[in-house]
């Protein structure tokens, strides 16, 4: 049997082209599934949001910089929001037959990226990164946890539906 997909979730790009302290935490946290799982395919995620580049480029160049071979990466450099990147990344597990998915994320964004994926039919593993008050501070944790109340059973509700065309 082969491994799950590593799926790494995109985060903001700063103006100037760099990545975020968030997008910097997910691809260090991907890095270290990737090595704890030599196997598996890595899906970077992330089109390009407010500022370039993509999210799933600025993982990638990161990636490989790191020492991770490149044809282990799959660039999703579409999507733009969780869900969108959880349909492609299932697309992706079911074009390739793969048992599920390890979803690398900030921890506060965990649940709901996995509720997601289990709304699509997809087995998760949780590869989430810390993300609390210390790394991001007070009040960019406390914007994010209220952000997940209502974002939750929305977005639980679309991959409800988004389902059966999948």
């Amino acid at each position: 049997m082969s491994d799950p997909l590593i799926v790494i979730l995109g985060a903001a790009v700063r103006p100037d082209g760099r990545a975020s302290p968030a997008l910097i935490r997910r691809i260090d946290g991907g890095f270290r599934l990737a090595a704890a799982h030599p196997r598996a395919l890595v899906f970077c995620s992330g089109g390009v949001g407010r500022h370039g580049p993509s999210e799933a480029s600025i993982m990638a160049e990161r990636l490989t910089a790191m020492g991770l071979a490149r044809e282990r990466l799959v660039l999703d450099e579409d999507s733009l929001d969780t869900l969108q990147t959880a349909v492609a990344a299932t697309r992706c597990i079911r074009a390739r037959d793969l048992p599920g998915a390890v979803v690398c994320t900030d921890s506060y964004h965990t649940p709901r990226t996995r509720l997601i994926f289990a709304a699509l039919g997809v087995s998760t593993l949780d590869g989430s990164v810390k993300a609390g008050p210390r790394q991001m501070g007070w009040p960019a944790w406390v914007r994010m946890r209220l952000r997940e109340i209502p974002a939750i059973p929305y977005d639980g509700v679309l991959a409800l539906t988004k389902r059966g065309g999948l």
